[in-house]
Protein backbone atom coordinates (compact mmCIF):
# COMPACT_ATOMS: atom_id res chain seq x y z
CA UNK A 1 0.00 0.00 0.00
CA UNK A 2 2.18 3.67 -1.01
CA UNK A 3 0.48 6.62 0.81
CA UNK A 4 0.37 9.63 -1.00
CA UNK A 5 2.48 12.53 -0.46
CA UNK A 6 0.80 16.07 -0.28
CA UNK A 7 3.01 17.98 -2.22
CA UNK A 8 4.03 21.06 -0.12
CA UNK A 9 2.85 24.57 -1.71
CA UNK A 10 5.34 27.23 -1.22
CA UNK A 11 4.59 30.57 -0.37
CA UNK A 12 5.21 33.69 -2.55
CA UNK A 13 7.49 35.08 0.11
CA UNK A 14 9.38 32.16 0.51
CA UNK A 15 10.07 31.81 -3.21
CA UNK A 16 10.78 35.30 -3.33
CA UNK A 17 13.07 34.92 -0.56
CA UNK A 18 14.49 31.78 -2.26
CA UNK A 19 15.25 33.84 -5.38
CA UNK A 20 16.76 36.88 -3.29
CA UNK A 21 19.37 33.99 -1.57
CA UNK A 22 19.99 32.94 -4.66
CA UNK A 23 21.16 36.15 -6.08
CA UNK A 24 23.10 37.25 -3.66
CA UNK A 25 24.97 33.74 -3.42
CA UNK A 26 26.04 34.38 -7.19
CA UNK A 27 27.02 38.34 -6.70
CA UNK A 28 29.25 36.90 -3.92
CA UNK A 29 30.69 34.83 -6.23
CA UNK A 30 30.90 36.61 -9.35
CA UNK A 31 32.62 38.98 -7.14
CA UNK A 32 35.58 37.17 -6.17
CA UNK A 33 35.52 34.94 -8.76
CA UNK A 34 35.80 37.72 -11.55
CA UNK A 35 36.41 40.63 -9.07
CA UNK A 36 33.88 43.54 -9.01
CA UNK A 37 34.41 44.97 -13.05
CA UNK A 38 33.52 41.41 -13.61
CA UNK A 39 30.60 41.63 -11.32
CA UNK A 40 27.55 42.20 -13.95
CA UNK A 41 24.32 42.13 -13.85
CA UNK A 42 24.11 39.91 -16.39
CA UNK A 43 26.75 37.43 -14.99
CA UNK A 44 25.06 37.78 -11.62
CA UNK A 45 21.36 36.76 -13.47
CA UNK A 46 23.04 33.72 -15.23
CA UNK A 47 24.68 32.79 -11.79
CA UNK A 48 21.82 32.73 -9.90
CA UNK A 49 19.66 31.02 -13.04
CA UNK A 50 16.65 34.21 -12.15
CA UNK A 51 15.04 36.34 -14.84
CA UNK A 52 16.15 39.86 -15.65
CA UNK A 53 12.74 41.19 -14.03
CA UNK A 54 13.26 38.97 -10.90
CA UNK A 55 17.11 40.46 -10.44
CA UNK A 56 15.65 43.80 -10.93
CA UNK A 57 12.82 43.41 -8.73
CA UNK A 58 15.02 42.62 -5.99
CA UNK A 59 18.01 45.08 -6.75
CA UNK A 60 17.44 47.97 -8.47
CA UNK A 61 20.95 48.93 -8.58
CA UNK A 62 24.03 46.42 -9.19
CA UNK A 63 26.15 48.53 -6.99
CA UNK A 64 23.52 48.06 -4.12
CA UNK A 65 23.52 44.19 -5.05
CA UNK A 66 27.31 44.10 -4.76
CA UNK A 67 27.47 45.73 -1.92
CA UNK A 68 24.01 43.37 -0.13
CA UNK A 69 25.39 40.02 -1.11
CA UNK A 70 29.56 41.46 0.62
CA UNK A 71 27.80 42.16 4.10
CA UNK A 72 25.10 38.95 3.43
CA UNK A 73 28.01 36.25 3.43
CA UNK A 74 30.39 39.02 6.24
CA UNK A 75 27.48 38.73 8.75
CA UNK A 76 26.94 35.26 8.08
CA UNK A 77 30.93 34.66 8.31
CA UNK A 78 31.43 36.80 11.56
CA UNK A 79 28.41 34.09 13.27
CA UNK A 80 29.98 31.07 12.17
CA UNK A 81 33.19 32.46 13.37
CA UNK A 82 31.20 33.16 17.02
CA UNK A 83 30.08 29.69 16.90
CA UNK A 84 33.18 27.94 16.07
CA UNK A 85 34.42 30.16 18.92
CA UNK A 86 31.92 28.61 21.40
CA UNK A 87 32.04 24.85 20.19
CA UNK A 88 35.79 24.68 21.00
CA UNK A 89 35.65 26.07 23.91
CA UNK A 90 32.79 23.79 24.64
CA UNK A 91 34.57 20.79 23.64
CA UNK A 92 37.95 21.64 25.03
CA UNK A 93 37.51 24.31 27.72
CA UNK A 94 41.21 26.47 27.49
CA UNK A 95 42.59 26.34 31.16
CA UNK A 96 42.73 30.33 31.27
CA UNK A 97 41.14 33.02 29.84
CA UNK A 98 44.65 33.74 27.70
CA UNK A 99 44.63 30.28 26.30
CA UNK A 100 40.53 31.43 24.78
CA UNK A 101 42.03 34.12 23.70
CA UNK A 102 44.98 32.13 21.71
CA UNK A 103 41.66 30.43 20.17
CA UNK A 104 39.77 33.53 19.36
CA UNK A 105 42.63 34.80 17.51
CA UNK A 106 43.03 31.43 15.62
CA UNK A 107 39.71 31.55 14.30
CA UNK A 108 39.61 34.76 13.82
CA UNK A 109 42.62 34.84 12.00
CA UNK A 110 41.11 32.01 9.73
CA UNK A 111 38.40 34.01 8.58
CA UNK A 112 40.74 36.70 6.75
CA UNK A 113 41.30 33.64 4.21
CA UNK A 114 37.09 33.58 3.58
CA UNK A 115 35.39 34.62 0.86
CA UNK A 116 33.75 37.56 2.80
CA UNK A 117 36.81 39.23 3.37
CA UNK A 118 37.53 39.18 -0.67
CA UNK A 119 34.49 40.26 -1.59
CA UNK A 120 35.06 43.34 0.92
CA UNK A 121 38.65 43.91 -0.70
CA UNK A 122 36.92 44.01 -4.09
CA UNK A 123 34.22 46.96 -3.15
CA UNK A 124 37.08 48.79 -1.19
CA UNK A 125 38.83 49.12 -4.02
CA UNK A 126 36.03 50.04 -6.23
CA UNK A 127 34.86 52.56 -4.06
CA UNK A 128 38.38 54.40 -4.11
CA UNK A 129 37.23 55.93 -7.34
CA UNK A 130 33.42 55.49 -7.63
CA UNK A 131 31.95 57.84 -5.33
CA UNK A 132 28.23 55.83 -5.81
CA UNK A 133 29.30 52.81 -4.53
CA UNK A 134 31.42 54.40 -1.60
CA UNK A 135 28.27 56.02 -0.52
CA UNK A 136 26.29 52.85 -0.40
CA UNK A 137 29.43 50.86 0.81
CA UNK A 138 29.99 53.10 4.35
CA UNK A 139 26.60 53.15 5.96
CA UNK A 140 26.69 49.14 5.71
CA UNK A 141 30.28 48.95 6.73
CA UNK A 142 29.53 50.82 9.61
CA UNK A 143 27.17 48.55 10.52
CA UNK A 144 29.05 45.48 10.23
CA UNK A 145 32.24 47.45 12.15
CA UNK A 146 29.47 47.49 14.95
CA UNK A 147 28.63 43.73 14.82
CA UNK A 148 32.14 42.38 14.38
CA UNK A 149 32.82 44.27 17.51
CA UNK A 150 30.14 43.22 19.63
CA UNK A 151 30.73 39.66 18.39
CA UNK A 152 34.48 39.78 19.53
CA UNK A 153 33.70 41.36 22.44
CA UNK A 154 31.99 37.85 23.06
CA UNK A 155 34.42 35.51 21.63
CA UNK A 156 36.95 36.68 23.81
CA UNK A 157 34.10 36.75 26.62
CA UNK A 158 33.58 38.97 29.60
CA UNK A 159 36.63 38.47 31.92
CA UNK A 160 38.81 39.92 28.87
CA UNK A 161 36.58 42.06 27.15
CA UNK A 162 36.03 44.16 30.34
CA UNK A 163 39.73 44.92 30.82
CA UNK A 164 40.68 48.70 30.24
CA UNK A 165 42.63 48.18 27.02
CA UNK A 166 40.55 45.36 25.04
CA UNK A 167 39.26 47.75 22.96
CA UNK A 168 42.70 49.14 22.07
CA UNK A 169 43.43 45.49 21.64
CA UNK A 170 40.49 44.56 19.19
CA UNK A 171 40.96 47.62 16.86
CA UNK A 172 44.53 46.62 16.42
CA UNK A 173 44.22 42.79 15.94
CA UNK A 174 41.45 43.61 12.74
CA UNK A 175 43.75 46.25 11.21
CA UNK A 176 46.75 44.18 11.46
CA UNK A 177 44.79 41.74 10.32
CA UNK A 178 43.36 42.97 7.58
CA UNK A 179 46.57 44.28 6.41
CA UNK A 180 48.29 40.86 6.35
CA UNK A 181 45.82 39.13 4.43
CA UNK A 182 46.14 41.88 1.71
CA UNK A 183 49.89 40.59 1.26
CA UNK A 184 48.34 37.01 0.27
CA UNK A 185 47.40 38.17 -3.18
CA UNK A 186 50.72 38.16 -4.21
CA UNK A 187 52.51 36.39 -1.68
CA UNK A 188 49.91 33.00 -1.23
CA UNK A 189 50.83 31.02 1.67
CA UNK A 190 49.76 28.39 4.58
CA UNK A 191 47.81 31.42 6.83
CA UNK A 192 48.16 28.66 9.79
CA UNK A 193 51.87 29.33 9.91
CA UNK A 194 52.10 33.33 9.54
CA UNK A 195 54.82 34.55 11.85
CA UNK A 196 51.98 36.89 12.45
CA UNK A 197 50.19 34.84 14.46
CA UNK A 198 52.51 34.32 17.79
CA UNK A 199 52.77 38.18 17.62
CA UNK A 200 49.50 38.72 17.70
CA UNK A 201 48.87 36.30 20.80
CA UNK A 202 51.52 37.76 22.71
CA UNK A 203 50.21 41.11 22.02
CA UNK A 204 46.76 40.05 23.75
CA UNK A 205 48.82 39.20 26.53
CA UNK A 206 51.00 42.30 26.46
CA UNK A 207 48.02 44.37 26.58
CA UNK A 208 45.14 42.66 28.62
CA UNK A 209 47.84 42.34 31.74
CA UNK A 210 47.93 45.99 31.74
Amino acid sequence: MTTERTPVTRTRAQRSEDSRARILDAAVACLIEGGYSGATTLTIQSSAAVSRGRLLHHFPSRDRLLVAAAQHLAVKRVADTEERVRRVVEQDPPADAFQRADRVIELLWESFSEPHFWASIELWTAARVNGEIAEVLRPEERRLGAAIRASMARMFGDELASRPRFKQLRDLLLTSMRGTSMTYTFDPRDPGGDSMLAQWKDLARVLLKA
